[in-house]
């Protein structure tokens, strides 16, 4: 299957955003972006959700505590090297990090949010990226280029840079939320091994910025999976610093606000699935007919993980059996009766029994098709989910097995 194509194009900024991304070395041997700055020229009001896995990195403690105020100015972002599991040498440097963007920005270290990917449990080169900082200031610009650069100085496995964007029409005028992401492996959700910045122009409230970010999360990036493993630094901020002057002030504007911050993260967290190491299937699971979201989330995760799945929709192998038994072993009381199978639009399995296809035809829609639809129908309620990943290859092996080596 020919590799990906994806049409990108470059977002415009929300008004009183600045960007860039620079290299500084923190990616020795080569000249690839590594260092990224987001920028608010007035205050804005931040929220964030953070990865849950217990062993977090330096970077994830110390922009925990410090989100949820109406003063912040800035993210600091570095790939190469995550500043995870390095104690309290990395703590103290991802300190440093944010008072050396502070003393440039001329605001408190506690207004600077700060965030790394890469290997893990290597100490940052503190004294490249030190270095690096007022390049990366000098830099800082409104224009598509500098969006750009600021998305791919926080790629590591990805293949191209991730940027969304959409402008909503309120009764007090427009605003524009835009986000940036990476990630491309080490996905599961709660989530993953991945790090975006959204941001809007729209005014908001720390609270209504919180309430808004875990929404979009809950459907976006915590329904995505790679491979299930879960990493350590994995983070998703919204800063909101009201430079339109326009704010939601009826329950509508809430919905339009909320729906285009919604859409943003959704095609982010798509756009990992898309750029999953190695993959050449793209994988949307829809669970319909669950009595709870959580059943249907855990049946669909069931799904998404099994590397038997997975492999046979690599091999456009129609082995329809390998989705019903991973939805058997999820945890959710059920029968084989309760379930119908559809698989690109054939369907292969309805109310517990076998239905007869033609197995060629089946296999060279998975062969010839990048989008893969699961349709997995249960008759134990209304709750739904849709969840995304991707097929698993020797390539995402390869680029597993000589990640540092």
């Amino acid at each position: 299957m020919p590799p990906l194509v994806l049409s990108r194009p470059l977002c415009p900024l929300p008004q009183g955003f600045r960007v860039a991304g620079v290299h500084c070395g923190v990616k020795p041997g080569t000249e690839k972006r590594d260092l990224a700055l987001y920028v608010s020229d007035s205050p804005a009001a931040s929220a964030g959700v953070f990865t849950t896995n217990l062993v977090n990195g330096a970077p994830v403690k110390l922009s925990r505590r410090r989100v949820g105020r109406a003063t912040t100015r800035a993210v600091v972002m570095n790939s190469g090297n995550s500043n995870a599991c390095t104690g309290e040498r990395g703590l103290a440097d991802a300190e440093t990090m944010t008072a050396g963007v502070a003393n440039l920005l001329g605001c408190a270290a506690d207004d600077v949010l700060v965030c790394s990917t890469g290997v893990i449990g290597r100490f940052l080169p503190l004294d490249r990226i030190a270095a690096g900082l007022p390049t990366v200031h000098a830099a800082l610009a409104t224009s598509e280029q500098a969006l750009d650069d600021a998305a791919r100085a926080i790629m590591t496995t990805d293949t191209f840079p991730k940027v969304a964007t959409r402008l909503v029409s309120l009764p007090g005028g427009e605003v524009r939320v835009t986000g940036v992401c990476k990630g491309a492996a080490m996905i599961a959700p709660n989530m993953a091994t991945m790090l975006a910045v959204l941001l809007t122009d729209a005014r908001m409230t720390p609270s209504q910025a919180d309430a808004a970010v875990r929404q979009a999360v809950g459907q976006s990036f915590n329904c995505i999976s790679v491979d299930g493993h879960m990493s350590t630094s994995d983070t998703v901020l919204l800063l909101a610093n009201g430079a339109s002057g326009v704010e939601a002030t009826t329950a509508s504007d809430h919905v339009a606000l909320q729906t285009a911050i919604d859409e943003v993260a959704a095609e982010l967290a798509r756009l990992i699935i898309a750029d999953g190491e190695g993959a050449d299937h793209e994988i949307t699971i829809d669970i319909t007919g669950l009595r709870t979201r959580d059943e249907a989330f855990r049946i669909a995760k069931s799904i998404a993980e099994s590397p038997l799945v997975k492999t046979a929709i690599h091999g456009a192998d129609p082995n329809w059996g390998r989705i019903i038994s991973a939805a058997g072993y999820a945890g959710v009381p059920l029968v084989d009766a309760n379930m119908t199978l559809h698989v690109n639009g054939f369907e292969l399995y309805r109310d517990g029994a076998p239905l007869p296809f033609d197995t060629k035809a089946v296999s060279a829609s998975l062969r010839d098709n990048r989008q893969v639809q699961i349709d997995l129908k249960f008759d134990l309620g209304d709750a739904s989910i849709r969840f995304w990943t991707c097929d698993l290859t020797a390539e995402y092996v390869r680029l597993n097995a000589d990640y540092t080596t």
